[in-house]
């Protein structure tokens, strides 16, 4: 029995030591504690380039992105300007379908252009130009909401693409929403038909 109650007061110690100890612990340093890690918000606007969701159909009937060769830059009029858009060749009358949704914002007939179309994505924030068509698909009129693929004209050589020269000319710009359907800034359209990224630019 004597060892016994020796056993059960040496545990009896040991617990309450142990209890001391613990209250004797020296606090944690305040504000040094580690942080939460927290997840950094995502960029709304500003940090990271605005783009058209993933690639864009190609606007003419027929024709293959492997076909398509970038012309964004080449020279135009002996030299005295750039060309800003991506030519799509193709037989007169070859039906051009819209390379992305959005409305039909003008139907503008230019000395550059001849038939012309401008239409403007659903967030206001791209222009696709279509030029050069012989005409219209029936029915469409500035307004309009239009989908991937909707027949929006045809393939021609109006305005000064030469007598011909049937192509579309077809262009990509970056817009603000308040901006006018001739405002914004012109963007290389090839890589967002082609998928291709444009030879030494990084793009």
């Amino acid at each position: 029995m004597r060892r016994l109650g020796l056993i059960l007061i040496l545990l009896a110690a040991l617990l309450i030591a142990g209890w001391l100890a613990l209250l004797n612990l020296p606090d944690a340093p305040r504000g040094k504690a580690s942080p939460t890690p927290v997840a950094k918000a995502e960029p709304t606007t500003g940090a990271r380039e605005r783009r058209p969701a993933g690639l864009l159909a190609v606007p003419v009937a027929g024709v293959a992105r492997a076909a398509i060769t970038d012309s964004w830059g080449d020279p135009r009029e002996n030299g005295l300007r750039q060309h800003h858009g991506t030519d799509i060749p193709a037989a007169a009358g070859t039906v051009v379908t819209a390379a992305a949704p959005g409305t039909v914002e003008k139907l503008f007939e230019s000395n550059a252009g001849g038939t012309t179309i401008y239409v403007r994505s659903p967030a206001r924030d791209w222009t696709y130009y279509y030029a050069h068509l012989s005409g219209y698909a029936p029915g469409l009129h500035e307004g309009q909401q239009v989908r991937t693929g909707d027949p929006l004209g045809y393939v021609g050589d109006t305005g000064d693409a030469g007598a011909g020269n049937y192509h579309l000319h077809f262009s990509l710009t970056r817009t603000t929403p308040d901006q006018r359907w001739y405002e914004g800034e012109g963007i290389d359209p090839f890589p967002y038909l082609t998928g291709r990224r444009v030879a030494g630019s990084g793009r």
